[in-house]
């Protein structure tokens, strides 16, 4: 390996006025050294070999040979020896401010190896899509903290929550994307839920068969879920299919949105009791109508790679089931619509 260098530092780890450093010549591909990289932090931090022999416990002659070592692997000059205290060049800063980071992971990813060892859960990713995070969120979040180290919670629409699964970027979702055409991950339904219509409160006539739908569809206007959400192709599909075709005036990407739309008189809608739940602070300023044969629904799943996290996804599937129970369908109930009944809660241990 060869090594060019143009001249030393100052004593701020800049290059004096007329120097410069030149690229290094990299002549391997060989892997980083990380208890080097641990060392070289060390320096950086302490501003001297003695101050890094004495945190890290070896000698000072032996940091400064692992310090000459990963320079030369990485063909590049980290300290300038020339200064006291020590100063880096800009080789070094680079490395100094990526490597504490590296440190820090890496110390992280030791405590998770021993407390899995113990029965304590790593740190967990899980998507959860919106109208879940919404309503259940938080309940769901509360039951699962105590079960692992550390919760990342990411929210979002069905389809980028399973591609994210799919990607190894999430570990657990909740959805409406059942991914049934991946073959390496299982599900659990926690529950399916009919849809309903929404109108305008101040509409008296009632909704109650695919005919009146039809001709609410042609006295107002239709306010939509966005169609890149499952819910709206869902929906789109659905009213193609009883060949109900409007023109696309008004889309909304949440619940919570829609339902006030719709509150304010601007159209009617279909939507899901979750759904309605997750616009609670618009629902009492709508009419719900259940629709006889209206023959759409959609199912909650909970997803996870197979054969990762296996325990902890049982334990998943019991805390969502008892949110479910326990947080959701009360809280629908108390409604007064008769909403819950459009839920029927998914079976225990009917995993696919």
């Amino acid at each position: 390996m060869k090594l060019r260098r143009a001249a030393q530092d100052d004593v701020s780890g800049g290059v004096m006025p007329g120097q410069h450093w030149e690229e290094p010549i990299m002549s391997s591909n060989k892997p980083i050294d990380m208890h080097a990289v641990e060392v070289f932090v060390a320096v950086a931090e302490e501003g001297s070999m003695s101050g890094a022999a004495a945190r890290m416990g070896i000698s000072q002659s032996g940091v400064s040979q692992i310090i000459r070592q990963l320079e030369d692997e990485l063909g590049v000059v980290l300290v300038n020896r020339t200064t006291r205290p020590l100063a880096l060049t800009p080789f070094g800063i680079a490395l100094r401010n990526r490597g504490a980071i590296l440190n820090e992971e890496i110390a992280n990813l030791k405590a998770q190896v021993v407390e899995a060892g113990q029965g304590i859960k790593p740190d967990l990713r899980i998507g959860l899509v919106d109208s879940f995070a919404a309503t259940c969120g938080s309940v769901f979040t509360k039951h699962l903290l105590g079960k692992v180290s550390q919760l990342s919670i990411r929210t979002g629409l069905s389809p980028q929550q399973g591609e994210a699964l799919l990607r190894r970027d999430l570990d657990l979702i909740v959805t409406s994307d059942a991914l049934m055409d991946a073959n390496d991950v299982v599900r659990y339904r926690l529950f399916s839920e009919r849809y309903l219509v929404i109108t305008p409160k101040d509409r008296p006539r009632s909704v109650r068969t695919v005919e009146d739908v039809r001709a609410l569809a042609n006295s107002l206007p239709i306010v939509r879920f966005n169609r890149n959400s499952q819910v709206g192709m869902q929906i789109e599909r659905y009213l193609r299919r009883i060949e109900l075709r409007m023109p696309i005036r008004l889309e909304l990407d949440n619940a919570d949105a829609l339902t006030s739309m719709v509150a304010e008189g601007i159209g009617w809608a279909v939507t899901s009791p979750m759904c309605l739940l997750q616009g609670a602070a618009y629902a009492s300023e709508v009419a719900t109508h259940v629709v006889d044969n209206l023959g759409l629904e959609r199912s909650l799943y909970l997803v996870a790679r197979r054969d990762e996290y296996s325990a902890f996804f049982e334990d998943a599937c019991d805390t969502a089931r008892e949110v479910i129970e326990t947080s959701f369908l009360p809280r629908l109930k108390a409604m007064g619509r008769g909403i819950e009944e459009l839920i029927t809660v998914g079976e225990r241990n009917s995993h696919e």
